[in-house]
């Protein structure tokens, strides 16, 4: 038998070889073990269970072979909620959750009790519309995606999370226009990376490029919105997008061509990297 202590050992070596951080290791046993960190080293000297041994042996195999950590497991955790995750959805980053923190503030701010409308335009697995929802239930949230499939998840997701958001499948705005929806808060976190940039093997392989490449120089989802969002927004309306860290300098020529009437805001992430970009229609 093996004991925890040995089989992490193990593991960490393994990755080490083959360039992954010995951490994706120790993510996956804490969750299979259903354990937290400072309970796990109270074990390590003891003998771990075969099924568990068996389970973390089966799926360390494929984390060595650079499957993401989500796709092993088959979720993710985004705001302290529990996504369904698969080859169909983007699976979501935490840099994405400080964008929802900062729409949270933004409503409070600017809406305060009020009831308002919200879009997430290319939903994914829902990440964003249900932690929205979630956190805040004055949001009437709604939601879109290109593809059928992410919606499929993104509707098991809220299930699973007891969270009412409605899922359109639709590209882009086009849904929500057809419908000649009217919305305080339009949200997207769209595909922006430049077409032939080079990912990571664990991306590319694994991750739907659809959710992932924005044309050239990955603007043209930006530009979609920015052309057609007064079709949609409310005369007092904000927008949040997760942006590229380097990307600020032609969205800001891009809002200024196609919402010169707008204020807007970058925010930096805890990293201190312009992230996050609000666009606001007559918010003092």
């Amino acid at each position: 038998m093996t004991t925890f202590n040995e089989a992490i050992h193990t593991a960490k070596k393994a990755c080490e070889k083959e360039n992954i951080p010995a951490e994706t290791a120790m993510s996956y046993l804490f969750e299979i073990a259903n354990m937290e960190k400072y309970n796990l080293y109270m074990h390590l000297d003891e003998q771990m269970p075969e099924e568990l041994y068996n389970e973390f042996q089966s799926g360390l195999e494929r984390i060595l072979k650079h499957e993401p950590l989500a796709h092993v497991l088959g979720y993710s955790w985004f705001y302290g909620y529990k996504f369904k995750i698969n080859e169909d959805v983007l699976i979501p980053r935490y840099e994405t959750e400080e964008l929802v923190a900062q729409i949270l503030a933004r409503k409070d701010q600017y809406f305060k009790d009020q009831q308002v409308t919200a879009i997430d335009v290319g939903t994914g697995s829902g990440a964003i519309a249900i932690s929205l929802k979630k956190e805040e239930d004055s949001i009437n949230m709604y939601a879109s995606d290109i593809s059928a499939k992410a919606i499929e998840v993104a509707k098991e997701n809220a299930l699973n999370n007891d969270a009412k958001v409605e899922f359109i499948v639709g590209d882009m705005l086009e849904p929500f226009i057809e419908r000649q929806m009217k919305v305080d808060i339009l949200i997207s976190n769209p595909p922006y990376i430049p077409s032939g940039e080079d990912l990571e093997t664990e991306v590319v392989d694994h991750e739907p490029h659809v959710a992932l490449f924005g044309g050239i120089d990955g603007m043209d989802f930006y530009r979609i919105i920015f052309k057609n969002c007064h079709k949609l927004l409310k005369e007092k309306s904000f927008m949040a997008f997760e942006i590229g860290y380097n990307q600020f300098p032609t969205l800001e020529k891009e809002i200024k061509k196609y919402c010169p009437e707008a204020t807007y805001e970058i925010v930096k992430d805890i990293n201190g990297k312009n992230r996050m970009l609000f666009v606001y229609f007559n918010l003092a």
